[in-house]
């Protein structure tokens, strides 16, 4: 395998460098502690062409492919990865929904609003009642004359307050019936529609994340994304973008807590030198090195099948399993090496080390991405 780096590549990675820098870094305590949800950031993230990467030009978006957009959620998630999170989920979960699934009137209407960040987008597939076991569905949508009515709660939604669209994956069949839901987009506003609790969470606390109830919430036939039954279908494609997506922002706060773990070791002295110099340090610093590049490769391979337009589940259920374990992991490796200052708030691991736990967890568990590995290998 051979990634190479084009000059496009670095001309965006240091833009989206210089942005977080400038934008992100100085306020990022500020909305950890207050679970701010920072709307007019995004609107400028918008202007810039980082929430429609992967959107054509045609729509409104950036025209690039998954390397530019490893690049763009990794960069910031080394600064902040609630920030990083966000821009993840609009970007590949509703926006690429609609962009993948939508026919060239939704297409149309949609996308260029989400692409140029005037619009934010939320996607719900998750239930109270429904984790890993998504076919279990209660949310349910009901054919009326020309319109749906959907009915259910959904949770765990990133946007589900500030999002202008949502796609929602809504059951329309029998349960446990794989042709049984049908994914449809919900418009801010419309009447049946209304955000439930805010969660208050022990990382990525930034990045908005609520109920959304469905109260005989009622939407044109023209909502619908693809055919009736073809939602779960949907939504796992869907899923297979967005393990790139989490892999990418596991990696960025990886490379951040890495980062900061090698200044501080240069700069903390102890015993009349810097403890980097000390071999439990430095082996700390070698693993974190080591597991942040099988990371970055492993999430590079689901990418460049994913531009080529392969069939990419295992690899990009790999990418985000290894990526997601290695933030963990080197995230609490940075903050032994800072010790008790890697405990507060006046630096920056002890985030880092919040941050990296939903990784593990959304958009699949770890223990869900070993399942879909192991069933991707065994059946041949």
């Amino acid at each position: 395998m051979e990634f190479t780096t084009s000059e496009n590549l670095q001309l965006i990675t240091q833009s989206v460098r210089d942005f977080a820098e400038k934008h992100i870094r100085p306020h990022v305590m500020e909305w950890d502690e207050s679970q701010q949800f920072p709307k007019d950031l995004f609107h400028q993230m918008g202007e810039h062409g980082f929430l429609g990467v992967l959107v054509p030009e045609e729509y409104g978006g950036a025209g690039l492919g998954y390397f530019e957009y490893i690049s763009v959620v990794s960069e910031i998630a080394k600064v902040c990865g609630s920030i990083g999170l966000s821009v993840a989920a609009h970007n590949s979960l509703c926006t690429g929904h609609i962009m993948y699934f939508g026919n060239e009137e939704q297409k149309k209407k949609y996308l260029p609003k989400l692409a140029t960040g005037k619009w934010i987008g939320a996607w719900g597939l998750t239930e109270p009642n429904t984790g890993s076991d998504a076919m279990n569905m209660k949310c349910v949508a009901k054919r009326d004359g020309n319109d749906w009515v959907i009915n259910g709660t959904k949770c765990w939604i990133t946007h589900g307050n500030s999002s202008d669209a949502m796609v929602v994956i809504a059951r329309t069949g029998d349960v446990r019936d794989s042709h049984g839901m049908t994914a449809f987009v919900v418009e801010r506003g419309t009447p049946g529609l209304s955000a439930g609790k805010k969660e208050n969470k022990l990382g990525m606390r930034a990045s908005e994340t609520t109920e959304v109830i469905f109260d005989n919430c009622r939407i044109p036939s023209e909502n619908m994304l693809g055919k009736e039954g073809e939602g779960f279908i949907q939504a796992m494609k869907v899923l297979d973008g967005g393990r790139i997506s989490i892999a990418s922002l596991a990696l960025g706060i990886a490379k951040g807590a890495y980062e900061a773990s090698i200044k501080y070791s240069k700069e903390r002295h102890q015993f009349d030198k810097p403890i980097s110099h000390f071999q439990g340090i430095a082996f700390k610093i070698a693993d974190m090195k080591s597991q942040i590049e099988a990371a970055e490769i492993l999430t590079l391979q689901a990418a460049d099948m994913k531009n080529r337009g392969e069939k990419m589940t295992k690899e990009a259920a790999m990418a985000k399993y290894y990526a997601s374990e290695v933030a963990v992991k080197v995230s609490t490796d940075a903050v032994q090496i800072f010790g008790g200052y890697g405990y507060t708030k006046d630096f920056p691991v002890e985030k880092f080390y919040r941050d990296s736990k939903l990784c593990t967890i959304g958009e699949g568990t770890s223990e869900i991405q070993k399942l879909v590995i192991a069933r991707e290998v065994l059946k041949h």
